[in-house]
């Protein structure tokens, strides 16, 4: 385990601080850039028995317990969904539960094991409930001596104001595109810069992005919004019903781009479609285009509510081709 090579410059600052760490630091910044990474190097670091500047040695019986997931010591909170790894936009469980953080806190009422350091880990920090943040304020106010709480967040304006008065704020910024793509290169991934251009800039959601089935579903969706004349919308929605969000996602980022087009003559995601869409831009009332934005954004917030998601994403389809996307 090793932190990103963006993140040289802020890891040596944390290390740096390794008995003047805040009880409480939260790393927040853009997901899909490296931030959980960089909580669990830092926890491992803070855990060896033997550190370097470079983070945990690997070698000692704590670190060989990191590894194995088992350390006494160390606890990672996550909802159920994110601990399995699921994606990011899927239902499920994306909730930090209240009898988690209970757990937390009665592990926190124990010896530490190897009488040094305990690191918990939460993320996504926003995944916390009103009553199982209420449930943490005490400890993270006054935690035990030599206690580590690491909250990673990728909105921090989700979180409670008590939450974060009680936390350092650390923000962790996205890597310069040249080092994003240096990465990507060095992890093999075809067109990265296209990847790139979609994932706004996060690598890790690029290379995530480059999954070959996820690039097949992305090539049909977009030729059902270029083709959306002769596109059976109905059909074309009903082959993204296990997957609204990610078509949700890949709908908000076309309109923006064709928005873009009219403003600036600039493509921000869909740059291998840049042509076709500086042309379609070219025959859609701006104004109309900004309403359908603004209602398809609005309607996100039903993503996680157990509705139908084939008709709503067949009424965004709709309003789409409403706009004089149809030839």
């Amino acid at each position: 385990m090793s932190v990103y090579p963006w993140q040289g410059e802020l890891w040596q600052r944390l290390t740096a601080e390794r008995e003047r760490l805040p009880h409480a630091l939260l790393l927040h910044g853009p997901a899909g850039i490296g931030k959980r990474a960089l909580a669990l190097e830092l926890a491992r670091w803070l855990l060896c028995q033997t550190p370097t500047p470079a983070g945990g040695c690997g070698e000692c019986p704590s670190c060989q317990w990191f590894a194995q997931g088992g350390h006494p010591d160390f606890r990672l909170i996550e909802p159920a969904a994110e601990a399995e790894g699921a994606e990011e936009g899927k239902k499920g469980g994306k909730r930090i539960s209240v009898d988690q953080v209970r757990e937390v806190v009665e592990f926190l009422t124990l010896s530490a094991h190897q009488g040094g350091w305990r690191v918990v880990v939460l993320q996504p920090a926003e995944a916390l409930g009103v009553a199982a943040a209420n449930a943490l304020l005490k400890t993270l106010e006054e935690p035990p001596p030599r206690t580590v709480f690491l909250l990673v967040s990728h909105q921090p304006r989700r979180l409670l104001p008590t939450i974060l008065s009680r936390c350092r704020k650390l923000p962790v910024a996205s890597p310069e595109p040249a080092a994003a793509l240096a990465w990507l290169r060095a992890q093999a991934v075809d067109a990265p810069e296209v990847l790139l251009a979609e994932a706004g800039g996060a690598p890790l959601l690029a290379l995530d992005y480059a999954e070959p089935e996820r690039l097949a579903r992305r090539q049909r969706f977009i030729e059902g919004l270029l083709d959306a004349e002769r596109e059976d919308l109905s059909a074309l929605a009903g082959e993204y019903q296990q997957r609204v969000a990610e078509a949700w996602g890949w709908l908000v980022r076309w309109l923006c781009d064709l928005s873009l087009c009219q403003t600036t003559g600039q493509v921000r995601y869909f740059a291998d479609h840049a042509q076709a869409l500086r042309k379609l831009a070219q025959r859609i009332d701006a104004g109309r285009l900004w309403a359908v934005y603004r209602q398809v954004m609005d309607d996100g917030r039903w993503l996680q509510h157990p509705l139908n998601g084939q008709l709503l994403l067949e009424s965004w389809l709709i309003r789409y081709a409403e706009l004089g996307a149809r030839r």
